[in-house]
């Protein structure tokens, strides 16, 4: 485990994910109807909301003066998780006013999560896949560290039980909720998705 010293500030050194191929299959493909544990207390099907649905896959949040893993700012993609979810807190209400919805997921337990989503004071739920389910249903991407399996940073517009829009790999964190916020604004002006 190394030490952190600001979650919500990346290091300029970090090291940029490549785009591995591993998101290819999932634009235009059916989410599996599964219900995941929320931050809300509640269980959410993804595959079954009625509005367009941004989910933002993440590997881990840290907790305040709990060390990250060891190496953790040198495996590509993985820092920055709390500073994705400050952006997407940020640019809730104008995707909202694009007629979408946010929830950020991630494979750890839904009270590490709540606690974050406190902390953080996000006005959007955070789903769990701890079980793997969604992860295997639909072959994320992911990544084992200190033996436990995390998704890779990515993000998927949902709409009507199908992912209608891929954005990975997810580079730099702070950036995703911006470039899902363009892409929405692209589609509304009659422009289409790119």
């Amino acid at each position: 485990m190394t030490s952190q010293t600001n979650l919500q500030h990346l290091p300029a050194d970090l090291p940029a994910p490549i785009d591995d191929g591993a998101a290819d299959h999932l634009k235009g493909m059916r989410l599996p109807r599964l219900s995941l544990p929320s931050t809300s207390g509640a269980f959410v099907d993804l595959s079954a909301l009625p509005r367009r649905t941004i989910v933002y896959a993440y590997p881990m949040t840290g907790v305040p003066g709990v060390p990250l893993p060891a190496g953790w700012d040198a495996i590509p993609g993985a820092r920055g998780c709390t500073v994705e979810s400050l952006s997407f807190k940020d640019h809730r209400a104008e995707i909202g006013e694009l007629g979408a919805d946010v929830y950020g997921l991630s494979t750890q337990e839904t009270d590490y999560q709540r606690e974050m989503a406190e902390r953080l004071h996000l006005p959007f739920e955070v789903l769990s896949d701890a079980k793997l389910e969604l992860a295997h249903a639909m072959r994320l991407p992911t990544m084992v560290v200190d033996g436990r399996t995390l998704l890779k940073r990515l993000t998927l517009v949902v709409k009507d039980g199908t992912v209608e829009q891929v954005f990975y790999p997810v580079s730099p964190p702070d950036s995703a909720a911006a470039t899902v916020l363009e892409w929405l604004r692209h589609l509304a002006s009659g422009c289409g998705g790119r």
